[in-house]
């Protein structure tokens, strides 16, 4: 990333920015770590970090662009804003649901939502779900919502047969 990019997601970390950029660009493909930004002496009153700790990490995630911010405990993340993973299948599905869910909340887990050990919000979906429940037929979209609700990771194969059923 050594371009600036218009639009970037920003993440507020305690102290794990570092950790979790590392963490993301473990699973994702065509991932990188950018820029690493360090704190200095000046301003130390404000932001109370050793000199020479981590205060920034660029990182991308298969082409979306992210700036991690070791910030302190002021701020925690909220299922308010989750990152949407659009799966091609259920190998994809469960490769980063299994991946992301690594030492996450598994209480926070429902209808393809998990939380990981950060704490950040997740949405881990099949493409074909958002097909299955806009279809014309609404007894059929109907049938896959009502299956989708009770699950944590979704699986395709119940709602493909809850679509088929009637």
């Amino acid at each position: 990333m050594a371009s600036f990019h218009r639009i970037s997601t920003g993440l507020w970390f305690d102290n794990q920015a570092e950790e979790a950029a590392k963490f993301y660009i473990s699973i994702f493909k065509n991932s990188s770590i950018g820029r690493v930004t360090r704190y200095g002496k000046e301003g130390f009153e404000f932001h109370h970090k050793p000199e020479g700790s981590v205060m920034t990490v660029e990182f991308s995630l298969d082409g979306s662009n992210f700036v991690a911010l070791n910030g302190g405990p002021l701020f925690h993340f909220s299922e308010a804003v989750s990152f949407i993973i659009n799966c091609a299948n259920q190998e994809e599905v469960d490769y980063f649901w299994e991946r992301l869910s690594e030492g996450g909340d598994p209480a926070a887990q429902q209808c393809g939502w998990l939380k990981d050990k950060f704490r950040v919000s997740w949405q881990v979906v099949p493409e074909e779900m958002i097909t299955l429940l806009t279809d014309p037929d609404t007894q059929r979209a109907q049938r896959v919502m009502a299956a989708m609700l009770p699950m944590k990771k979704i699986d395709l194969a119940v709602l493909k047969q809850a679509f088929e059923q009637g």
